[in-house]
């Protein structure tokens, strides 16, 4: 079986945008498909997790319009983001999916789930927030840039504990081991308009929490103890108004939770999509 680290980067056009993805596992079932974090790349998931959900369906990982190896330009709002993602699946011929998204790739998944273009079956939403949710973006970036950390996720998705940083290094040397055909690091072309997206997404009012309940797929959310660019509140908040989630909050963790306990993760996905 191809994995994260050896699947070839494919193409497909949609609405102009040629989009890059990777698709690999197994070849019957219905297709998990992966929603990135903020300035995030194919390259940026853990082979621990992708590889392991790979095992049992298929799944697809994609770098959305402007981002990595994708044409087109990223846009500035979640809902156009959505609509690009949206694109890509049709243009795949899916129209049954399961979503995976974290953080950023959270807010697309909850977009996605309340839409009707493609069918999302269930949905699994790490590490995010809901419209109108708190977020600490850019401080949280400032202070991890400021530590000179030899790679700046350490103490960005990571609690300073000498745990978490721990689980934090074997995260990234496992997401580092692809060499051939890589993405790119991500610029500003692609973090400013993501930027702008993730705090409009936040600042906006959603009377009543309309978005979160029109969601009435089963929903897995999952979120780091100690989080603090999108405090655990967020996770609350959604597991609250939403019709049908299960919450999951893990130790001793910061934003890269699902990456902190990669096992733990697997098995809570696993079991929740085999139901």
């Amino acid at each position: 079986m191809t994995t994260l680290e050896t699947s070839p980067t494919r193409y497909v056009e949609a609405k102009t945008i040629r989009f890059a993805y990777r698709r690999f596992g197994a070849q019957n079932g219905i297709p998990l498909v992966f929603l990135q974090h903020f300035t995030g790349t194919m390259d940026g998931w853990d082979p621990k997790v992708v590889n392991a959900l790979a095992a049992g369906r298929p799944v697809i990982v994609f770098n959305n319009a402007g981002v990595g190896t994708s044409g087109g330009t990223v846009p500035d709002t979640v809902e156009q983001m959505a609509i690009d993602a949206e694109s890509f699946l049709l243009a795949l011929g899916l129209t049954e999916v399961d979503l995976l998204g974290f953080s950023l790739g959270g807010f697309l998944a909850q977009v996605l789930a309340s839409r009707s273009a493609v069918t999302v079956r269930r949905l699994i939403v790490a590490g995010s927030a809901p419209r109108g949710g708190e977020e600490h973006l850019l401080q949280v970036v400032g202070d991890a840039l400021s530590k000179n950390a030899f790679d700046v996720r350490l103490p960005l998705f990571f609690t300073p504990s000498e745990a978490s940083q721990a689980a934090g290094a074997a995260f990234i040397n496992r997401a580092n081991v692809r060499q051939t055909e890589r993405d790119p690091d991500s610029g500003e072309a692609i973090s400013n308009p993501q930027a702008a997206a993730i705090i409009g997404w936040c600042a906006a009012k959603d009377a009543g929490q309309a978005t979160l309940k029109a969601i009435r797929q089963p929903t897995l959310i999952v979120h780091g103890s100690d989080d603090t660019m999108f405090p655990s509140i967020n996770a609350y908040e959604m597991f609250k108004h939403m019709s049908n989630a299960t919450l999951v909050i893990y130790p001793d963790s910061g934003h890269g939770a699902l990456f902190q306990y990669p096992d733990t993760f697997v098995a809570h996905v696993r079991t929740f999509l085999d139901m």
